[in-house]
């Protein structure tokens, strides 16, 4: 055991809270305490970053109206999703896969122009301003879970439209709307486990010593 491991009931904390973390589609309405939500966010704040560029950008929408012309884009990607998903068209429209109208709050999370400019980390793999905001919702999605609140990761959008609807800048790119705030329950399993619509790979498939995986 390193001697910098925090206590035995500490970790069990951050184990449970990874493993009951879920990307939640039903929402009770409600509010977020304007002092959680900041608590949140801090947590967000604190993930790391290639070259500590810090390339999240959050945007609270508060507009009752420009939420619900974010929905309608949504509901319009949805479809256009279920076209693309050819059998699994109908079986694809009966799943709930957002919850913009029902959360109590909604968040867009987008990366910032003039990124070309921070080099550090990113010579070869620019991508990983992405990568970086990724962990920054995941930091915000556990301490959300932390504190009893659900969170859900929509990306069934066209980045030109969420931008332009945010009057974000040239070069500024949305990657996420969250859906934030109370839930009735959390689901016990992945929800797209929950209604058949595909099972998780256990960690075995997943990791191999020098060499790639062998698929099975």
């Amino acid at each position: 055991m390193s001697q910098h491991a925090y206590a035995a009931h500490e970790r069990e904390v951050v184990h449970r809270v990874i493993a009951e973390r879920r990307d939640m589609r039903h929402f009770a309405g409600g509010e977020v305490p304007a002092d959680v939500l900041a608590r949140l966010l801090e947590a967000a704040h604190r993930a790391p970053s290639v070259g500590l560029m810090q390339p999240w950008r959050f945007v609270r929408v508060t507009d009752g109206a420009l939420r619900q012309r974010l929905h309608a884009h949504v509901d319009a990607e949805r479809r256009l999703t279920a076209e693309a998903m050819g059998e699994r068209a109908e079986e694809f429209m009966r799943l709930k896969v957002e919850g913009v109208l029902d959360c109590a709050e909604l968040l867009v999370v987008a990366l910032p122009d003039g990124r070309e400019e921070h080099v550090f980390g990113r010579r070869t793999m620019p991508h990983m301003d992405l990568a970086s905001a990724a962990c920054a919702i995941q930091n915000l999605w556990l301490a959300a879970r932390a504190e009893g609140y659900g969170m859900g990761w929509v990306s069934m959008f066209d980045p030109a439209v969420v931008a332009r609807e945010l009057a974000m800048p040239d070069g500024a790119e949305p990657v996420a709307l969250l859906c934030l705030g109370p839930v009735e329950a959390f689901y016990e399993r992945p929800m797209l486990e929950e209604e058949h619509w595909t099972s998780p790979r256990p960690l075995t498939d997943l990791v191999a010593e020098n060499h790639w995986p062998a698929e099975r």
